[in-house]
């Protein structure tokens, strides 16, 4: 279809239109790609502080505009986190090392390190593990703590010497003690002074005695059959400084609190994920101390959970610069761009083809219409060169005549135009000629 036929006012509509699409189009890709990726995460703890730390970072990232954005699902505890992650339910989980299905998990920050601790009332007569016979044990939080305590029972024997762990609440705790409805508390907390003080609370203050740390010996024969734990040396004078409690560096084993990713995240998700958590923790560090903990998780092949690669590239500075990532789009940007300007050029052209051609043209336009005629084997195609002509000279018509060289112009037109209606004559004889019985209805036509 020529354009010159449509309207104008059609035409400038159409580019308009097109450029307006091309327009939106292209604005809706940039806020799309631009546009933070939320990722849900699954958090609890007994104390509730996992979840205000992670929702403090979250208010960060909205702050500060990150590329990533975290909701929370609040659970109440590491082992309901580490369920909801394997289930698929959500992207993130703080989790602990040694608590549920993490066979699908990778590592983005290490966010504490807690350690075991066994404590029983001042003047226990008990200094390892091996040491206890017939007593019950309150576990706080026995529910996360059932690997724990199958470790120790199997490890001690404990099932044979007597040994029952019993669930406790942190409230219930001092009671339990002070009744001796427990010998011994079990717990893992982080070693920071928040949980220090509430550990030392749960023993009645004394000048001279005090709570009685119980070592666990073969923590290092432990680890070395669940990589979940590590062996670990409480520093002398960790629970009370004078006199010191423990009295020397004491064994016992450690695990740690993780932040994991889902395996099928992308490593850029991630990798904002990792910079964007370390950029808060710089910035949050003076409001919250606690946030002095987080450290970079193994990032060795064999590591208990294996580092996830997008947060391993933050770690070891190997995250692509933006050459890297960009450098193909860059080499394609021009051809992109030659390829636009073709298409304003053809727009633009389409848009001129409205405007009158020079006399000129015309007779060009003329010109070649004769070898179309003379090619012509229906009378169709007559009857369309024939509009063409109607609409070249109805064009020229318009056109002022304004000096001698214009009316000789206007005449050159006019006989080509004459001469092509001669052509035009003796083609339609010449094929009515072929179809006996229709020349007198094609001569008149």
């Amino acid at each position: 279809m020529d354009p010159s036929r449509l309207p104008r006012s059609l035409r400038i509509a159409l580019v308009a239109g097109l450029v307006l699409l091309v327009g939106g189009a292209s604005l809706f890709a940039y806020r799309w790609y631009e546009r933070p990726t939320t990722l849900t995460i699954a958090v609890g703890s007994l104390d509730g502080e996992a979840g205000r730390l992670v929702s403090a970072i979250a208010g960060k990232f909205a702050q500060s505009k990150a590329p990533v954005r975290l909701s929370l699902v609040q659970t109440p505890g590491p082992l309901e986190s580490a369920k909801a992650f394997a289930s698929g339910k959500v992207d993130l989980a703080v989790v602990r090392g040694d608590v549920g299905d993490l066979s699908q998990a990778q590592a983005v920050i290490v966010l504490a390190h807690a350690t075991v601790l066994l404590v029983a009332p001042p003047g226990a007569a008990i200094s390892d593990v091996a040491e206890l016979k017939r007593a019950t044990i309150g576990v706080i939080g026995a529910e996360a703590n059932q690997k724990l305590i199958k470790v120790l029972t199997d490890e001690y024997d404990l099932t044979r010497a007597g040994v029952t762990f019993k669930p406790l609440a942190p409230a219930d705790a001092r009671r339990a003690l002070d009744t001796k409805e427990v010998r011994a508390i079990l717990l893992v907390i982080p070693l920071t002074e928040k949980y220090l003080a509430l550990l030392r609370n749960v023993f009645a203050r004394t000048t001279r005695a005090g709570p009685v740390m119980i070592a666990i010996e073969s923590a290092g024969a432990i680890a070395e059959k669940e990589r979940a734990y590590e062996s670990f040396d409480v520093p002398k004078g960790t629970l009370r400084g004078s006199p010191p409690i423990p009295a020397d560096d004491l064994t016992t084993l450690q695990t740690s609190f993780y932040l994991v990713a889902q395996k099928k995240l992308g490593n850029d998700v991630i990798s904002d994920l990792t910079q964007s958590i370390m950029n808060a923790r710089r910035q949050l560090l003076a409001e919250l101390p606690a946030l002095s903990q987080i450290a970079t998780p193994d990032t060795d092949a064999g590591a208990y959970i294996p580092v996830h690669p997008g947060a391993a590239a933050v770690y070891e500075g190997t995250r692509e610069s933006f050459l890297d990532q960009w450098g193909n789009a860059i080499f394609l940007a021009p051809m992109i761009a030659g390829g636009l300007a073709s298409v304003l050029a053809a727009a633009w052209k389409f848009l001129r083809s409205s405007e009158t051609p020079s006399r000129k043209e015309a007779l060009d336009t003329l010109y070649a219409l004769a070898g179309r005629i003379r090619m012509a084997s229906r009378v169709s195609d007559l009857e369309e060169i024939e509009r063409e002509i109607d609409q070249v000279l109805r064009t020229q018509r318009e056109q002022p005549v304004a000096d001698d060289k214009a009316e000789r112009a206007v005449t050159a037109v006019n006989v080509a135009a004459h001469r092509l209606e001669n052509l035009i004559h003796d083609r339609r004889i010449h094929l009515a000629s072929r179809q006996p019985g229709q020349v007198e209805s094609q001569i008149e036509s």
